[in-house]
């Protein structure tokens, strides 16, 4: 049976062994490595890794998803034609090594920020000792059940870990969608909704100095929301920028959050986008992705990107980073 060796981003390491009828995400699970994925069917990208040694099939998938590299694989859809090594693209604190399990929150918070966009804030009971904890590494996200169903959704977390329990979500309203509609008619301070994770291998590099620029758009802003405040906390001193961008400007939100932000984090400025603005918009006119390009094109910085968001922003970003000399592992993605 083919032995798996992988290496995180942060040197260490993890085995297992995999049947050459299992894919790798599988094979895992059964060894108690729960490594970070979410459709398992090769189109989000959450789970790609590079193959370092070793054979492999790699079954149907988006290509867009992958490195141009040789070796670049979605963990979902590759089975081993031999034994592999393989180097993951995120810290060891993303792998669980005990499957999630639901539990059951308060909604302590539901308002709408923006068009069609709602921050829902969920507690967790105290425990025995009186506490609870809200535990996950800043960009990862959380599953919620739509109450009354067994369907659930994903949302990226935009608060830090915390003491008290609590989580903080953005979410965009969709029309006709369940849980869109559920929030929008029926969902109110004190419901119960279950929760389970945290998942997502989005996040900082924290051995890294060079600056970091962030790239969202709509509630991709929430996911680093979460990096920022937890660079706030720690009072990081690099340079860090943000491109938000929107389609109209009634869709911007948590904007007095960013503001807040800049007493902590004192190299920060943002840039706010609007693609189809009203005459009395002053800010920038287009997709954050174009003011990137041209804050690249102006500067010649050589930053680590992250961004959140929809797949063609994330394609976009992914070829101006190309095109101004950034190489592939200094891009850090997660698309909605």
């Amino acid at each position: 049976m083919p032995l798996i060796q992988m290496t995180t981003r942060d040197n260490e390491q993890m085995k297992f062994d995999c049947a050459a009828d299992q894919n790798l995400l599988d094979a895992a699970a059964a060894a108690n490595i729960f490594l970070p994925s979410q459709c398992r069917q090769g189109s989000c990208g959450v789970c790609l890794a590079t193959v370092t040694s070793g054979d492999y099939e790699l079954g149907e998938h988006d290509s867009k998803l992958l490195d141009s590299g040789v070796g670049s694989i979605l963990m979902c859809r590759t089975k081993p034609l031999s034994d592999l090594k393989i180097a993951l693209p995120y810290d060891r604190a993303r792998i669980l090594t005990h499957a999630p399990k639901w539990r059951m929150a308060e909604i302590v918070a539901l308002e709408t920020v923006a068009q069609d966009t709602m921050r829902l804030k969920l507690q967790l009971p105290s425990d025995a000792e009186g506490g609870s904890v809200a535990e996950f590494e800043p960009g990862q996200f959380m599953e919620l059940e739509i109450p009354g169903t067994e369907e659930h959704r994903a949302y990226s977390i935009a608060n830090t870990p915390n003491w008290d329990g609590v989580f903080e979500f953005f979410i965009r309203l969709r029309t006709g969608g369940r849980f869109s509609t559920y929030l929008r008619s029926e969902g109110k301070i004190g419901d119960q909704i279950a929760m389970r994770g945290p998942f997502g291998a989005l996040g900082m590099d924290e051995n890294s100095l060079r600056p970091a620029w962030f790239v969202a758009g709509g509630t991709g802003l929430a996911p680093i929301l979460s990096m920022l405040r937890r660079m706030a906390e720690l009072q990081n001193m690099r340079e860090v920028r943000l491109f938000f961008g929107v389609t109209y400007e009634n869709e911007l939100f948590a904007m007095d959050a960013l503001e807040r932000l800049k007493s902590d984090l004192l190299q920060f400025s943002t840039e706010f986008c609007v693609w189809r603005p009203s005459i009395n918009w002053r800010g920038i006119t287009g997709t954050p992705v174009k003011a990137l390009s041209e804050a690249l094109a102006a500067t010649g910085a050589q930053p680590d990107l992250y961004v959140c968001g929809p797949g063609p922003l994330i394609d976009a970003t992914f070829e101006v980073a190309k095109a101004a000399g950034i190489p592939r592992e200094q891009v850090f993605s997660e698309r909605f």
